[in-house]
């Protein structure tokens, strides 16, 4: 029995979904493609498992421990995609190596890491996203952010926030400061946690100039507003650093010009897992969920790696985070769902084909079902009930007549087909019989919404 148990559970980090989360889970997906298109972006697919270096240590990228690794006949080493952005890079190197214009590229696919399910951390999510490729400038990383929030508001989300910060920043200090690695390491995780103390404790025996000392001890503290982060100006001379923050300048002038400045704040102490970033990076938070549902940056090295050196900017949408947000912010997503059932018997099988075509061809939703003799209509009423579906409409004998039953209120009526404009043969039945608006109306109604 529990092996039997075995077979019907997935496997932890993965889930299922149906009916109409499903439904809401590609509507908002389409939604946000949708956003991605009327940018200019083109669609691109990536295979689902890929050469184990296209993600090793070098790009970048995932840890190996987190890969789902595995072997082909040839006893190649492929792993199952972590990450869609050197995958997107590798294709580009592949496909378009002699392109030098800008090019603009989305995507809507599944990423594999096995990583601890931590905080509702799935090892399987669906994510859509963006790159641009082929340009540095300030417009480009200003353009990703315009479309994160242009996509998060299509979604439905009313109140959110995208942290920007700047690795370039953070790594001109570092290289100042020349750290070993595994002290640059510990830093990295107390300043990206915020944990002043740890980050005092840490550089009090360190060798280095005192004022450099102080900007890494600030760090922590350098998120907010944009004022804020030009208060990090006056921490450090250092001309990468100074550049950093003046980037971030520009990014925020140009959201300005869009309107957009109010869903930004900036963290100069925000850092990423994934060191292929060079320039800006981002993330974008809500209420509901425990982790980012957007992240992204500049990442001006990738590319060369595969051969083409190029700049590139580009963000993902963690699609299963953002729907968690979603339904604990009850925010509804509005989908076209079945919401009725025409029951059949036999002899009635013509007219109620017709009249599931005849609801399709005015784009309403209908599920036709013939009925069994055995199982009572009580029963169908009962299954519509449970799968959220408002109308059974029932033909019997020769179908001429559609009993209507609302399993909500409990209402029924009876509706000749002709009603529905009846077409059987090639001949039109409406001109034999001549039925009122009104009563075309009230069946109308009847029948529900759809």
């Amino acid at each position: 029995m529990a092996g039997n148990n075995r077979l019907i559970h997935t496997p932890e980090g993965v889930k299922d979904s149906y009916n109409g989360e499903c439904r809401k889970k590609l509507a908002v997906q389409d939604k946000i493609l949708d956003t991605f298109y009327l940018y200019g972006y083109e669609h691109i697919q990536t295979p689902s498992f890929e050469y184990f270096d296209i993600f090793s240590k070098d790009r970048g990228s995932v840890p190996d421990r987190e890969m789902f690794k595995f072997f082909d006949r040839d006893n190649n080493t492929l792993v199952l995609r972590p990450d869609m952005t050197p995958a997107v890079a590798r294709c580009v190197a592949k496909y378009f190596m002699d392109d030098h214009m800008p090019l603009r590229l989305c995507y809507l696919e599944r990423t594999f890491k096995n990583n601890s399910s931590y905080q509702g951390r799935l090892k399987e999510r669906a994510e859509t996203g963006a790159e641009l490729i082929g340009d540095d400038s300030e417009d480009a990383d200003a353009e990703m952010i315009a479309m994160v929030i242009d996509s998060l508001r299509q979604a439905g989300l009313k109140e959110f926030q995208v942290e920007l910060g700047q690795v370039a920043f953070y790594r001109s200090l570092l290289k100042e400061a020349g750290l070993e690695e595994e002290v640059e390491q510990e830093l990295n995780q107390y300043i990206e946690n915020k944990n002043y103390f740890a980050v005092e404790g840490l550089l009090k025996n360190q060798s280095m100039d005192e004022g450099l000392k102080m900007a890494f001890l600030k760090l922590p503290e350098l998120f907010g507003s944009l004022e804020q982060m030009q208060e990090a100006k006056k921490l450090t001379a250092n001309p990468g650093a100074l550049a950093a923050i003046e980037r971030l300048e520009k990014v925020h002038s140009i959201l300005e010009s869009r309107g957009l400045e109010a869903y930004v704040s900036y963290d100069l102490g925000m850092l990423s897992r994934y060191q292929y970033y060079t320039g800006i990076i981002f993330k974008a938070y809500t209420y509901g969920t425990g982790d980012y549902i957007v992240t992204g940056g500049r990442y001006d090295k990738l590319l060369v790696q595969f051969g083409k050196d190029t700049p590139a900017v580009g963000f993902v949408i963690v699609v299963d985070q953002l729907m968690a947000a979603l339904s604990r912010q009850q925010i509804d997503v509005p989908v076209t769902l079945v919401n009725t059932v025409i029951l059949y018997e036999t002899s009635a099988r013509s007219r109620a084909l017709w009249l599931g075509s005849y609801f399709r061809d005015k784009r309403l939703a209908v599920q036709s079902m013939k009925k069994k003799e055995q199982v009572p209509l009580e029963d169908y009423k009962a299954m519509a009930a449970q799968r959220g579906m408002r109308n059974v409409l029932y033909l019997k004998g020769d179908g001429t007549t559609v009993t209507a039953m609302d399993t909500v209120n409990g209402n029924i009526d009876q509706i000749p087909i002709t009603a529905y404009e009846y077409t059987q043969g090639g001949r039109e039945y409406n001109e034999i019989f001549d039925h009122s608006v009104s009563q075309r109306k009230a069946c109308e109604q009847s029948h529900g919404d759809v």
